[in-house]
């Protein structure tokens, strides 16, 4: 479910774009729209807002986009008489995107067979392919991965997400973890809102009853070693970019990874990485304070990360790499405090799960 622009406090600018959004009435002007969106939220970026706050700021904008395009679309194409809904995944599903994000979706619709299930995809697939082209052309790279509800492998039934799941989590592959770290931060966007939560309850029910997969999600999680060194400094995780180091890689994906294993074993439903903390904290033991600092660790990183997205421009290809030499003294010493939290997250999953 989309988090709604209302939960900011709105400037003029912002109610203004807002209008407009619910006013799109033609595609083509789409990309236009989304340029000014976007320089208005890089500019509310180059004010150090929350990163929090920030990356909820930049998902509601995106999610309203998205949403209108979907609506705009569905009128150009002979759209199946089923219930069907559009899915977010990965940062979108959580809340959590910064000004340099992919395409990551999916499509669910009911189908009473295999049969009618390949009928309806060819159906869906002409319009989810128009979705994606069209988010592209508003700035949402198209997924190398192909994790996209255009592509025939993620436009597909109930039962048929079922089956994936089921696979991944009974059969857990490399390939498994990974779709997990994606696919498992699901949120309906547009459509018949249950067919999600259907799929949300799936994952929860799963997981819960395969607490070896929640182990293993507990391994991969903590291939991310956090770049602190023995004297606890920040550094740099490879020579060869200079004094860069990755804070997705190595830093807010370590906080978005903990909590969702936190979630998934304490059965909590939330998707956005504070809420999971702030709903699990207290199932697993965790208390208030350090429920606030890990959040508030969070949150640091991830302005860190939308400022030197500001910093590198709309052009930039990645936006995850933070030059420590840009860092300020005050920034930098946050920094360390938020990545020994960091660690602490990951030493409390090597204690619950023997690691």
């Amino acid at each position: 479910m989309p988090w709604s622009l209302e939960n900011v406090l709105p400037c003029r600018q912002q109610l203004e774009l807002e209008s407009r959004l619910n006013a799109l009435a033609v595609l083509d002007e789409a990309p236009g729209l989304a340029r000014e969106i976007d320089d208005f939220l890089r500019g509310l970026a180059a004010r150090d807002l929350s990163g929090r706050l920030m990356t909820r700021l930049i998902s509601a904008f995106n999610d309203r986009l998205t949403i209108r395009i979907i609506e705009l679309t569905v009128r150009r194409h002979r759209m199946p008489r089923v219930s069907w809904c559009w899915l977010a995944l990965g940062s979108e599903g959580r809340h959590e995107q910064t000004f340099v994000s992919d395409q990551d979706n999916g499509l669910v619709f009911s189908a009473t067979n295999r049969d009618e299930a390949d009928a309806l995809r060819e159906l869906f697939l002409p319009f989810a392919q128009d979705v994606n082209k069209r988010l592209a052309e508003c700035g949402f790279t198209l997924c190398k991965g192909g994790i996209m509800a255009g592509n025939p492998a993620w436009c597909l039934s109930v039962d048929e997400w079922r089956r994936r799941f089921y696979e991944w989590v009974r059969r857990p592959e490399p390939e498994a973890l990974l779709n997990a770290t994606i696919f498992f931060d699901l949120s309906a966007l547009y459509g018949d809102f249950n067919l999600g939560e259907e799929l949300r309850s799936l994952i929860l029910a799963l997981t819960a009853d395969t607490p070896a997969f929640l182990h293993l999600m507990a391994v991969n999680a903590l291939q991310a070693p956090v770049p602190l060194n023995f004297r606890g400094e920040v550094v740099a995780e490879d020579a060869g970019r200079g004094d860069q180091v990755d804070l997705k890689k190595f830093g807010s994906r370590i906080f978005v990874d903990a909590a969702r294993i936190l979630a998934l074993s304490s059965g909590i439903r939330a998707v956005n990485t504070s809420a999971r903390l702030l709903e699990a904290g207290p199932v697993i033991g965790m208390h208030g304070d350090d429920i606030v600092a890990v959040d508030a660790a969070f949150s640091h990183v991830l302005r860190l990360r939308l400022r030197q997205q500001v910093a590198d421009g709309p052009a930039a290809e990645t936006g995850t790499g933070v030059a420590l030499a840009n860092l300020n003294e005050v920034d930098l010493a946050i920094l360390r405090v938020a990545l020994r939290q960091a660690r602490r997250l990951q030493q409390r999953l090597q204690l619950n799960y023997r690691l």
